[in-house]
């Protein structure tokens, strides 16, 4: 298996992934890339399309990580800030820690695990077409606008730090929603909801669907059967758009 290390220290955002598309570049065969040291670089993992290849992050990038990625698995030892996985098409990013604003912006395939908590408007735009589907799950909480103008995927949000599953935090929740489902560990009000959004049953079908992401959670971050267990009987809430076109008649006539 070959594996090859950066030194990130001190190191340029633009010197850093000159550097990675470099490697990349001139080793078809690598398999693990390791960047130490990392201290607020951005755009790490953008465009990459490397299938086979595993990033490890061992300290805290900056913004938009991931992003345009279409394959790489990338594992971050830290917190990551603003957009990590924006408008990522394809691959597997896991954060060991918390992530920033707009966390999986506009994500139209892939998968971004958070363990802790996400910043406000995470999983904004997210969409689907055809096989590529976005999944954003959360470990603990998210801020106002989980959810916005979302548009096909699914985002789970476990509130795993939160002790009051009965006053899940956040409001906005879902504004404009208009394809894909959210599904929280707890109680939420519909007064927490913006507009087009709607608090739909949780069904049996419904905890198939999430089951497998809660057993890939925890194995991502080590947590114990029992949590996988405690996860998985819990009590959620399913949001999801109330029409598929929320807002058809602030656009066009009504012609009935």
């Amino acid at each position: 298996m070959k594996e090859i290390k950066i030194d990130a220290k001190d190191m340029d955002y633009r010197k850093l992934n000159e550097k990675i598309h470099e490697i990349l570049d001139n080793n078809s065969d690598l398999e693990i890339l390791i960047l130490n040291n990392v201290l607020g670089q951005r755009f790490i993992g953008n465009g990459i399309s490397k299938k086979n290849l595993k990033i490890i992050v061992n300290g805290s990038p900056s913004g938009d990580l991931a992003m345009f990625m279409n394959g790489p698995k990338i594992i971050v030892n830290g917190n990551a800030d603003h957009a990590p996985g924006n408008t990522m098409d394809d691959g597997f990013v896991v954060i060991h820690g918390s992530s920033g604003d707009v966390t999986g912006h506009s994500m139209r395939g892939g998968k971004l695990y958070v363990k802790n908590d996400v910043g406000y408007r995470s999983g904004i735009h997210m969409k689907e077409y055809q096989s590529k589907f976005p999944v954003l799950v959360i470990g603990g909480t998210s801020k106002d606008f989980l959810g916005e103008y979302m548009a096909g995927g699914i985002i789970i949000n476990f509130n795993i730090c939160s002790n009051d599953t009965e006053k899940i935090p956040g409001r906005m929740i879902a504004t404009g929603i208009h394809g894909g489902s959210i599904y929280i560990r707890g109680t939420v009000e519909k007064s927490q909801l913006g507009i087009a959004a709607d608090i739909k049953e949780f069904t049996k079908q419904d905890l198939e669907k999430i089951t497998p992401y809660i057993e890939e959670f925890c194995l991502e971050f080590g947590y114990s059967n029992e949590v996988k267990e405690n996860l998985i009987n819990s009590k959620y809430t399913k949001i999801a758009p109330i029409s598929k076109r929320p807002f058809q008649k602030l656009y066009t006539p009504d012609l009935r």
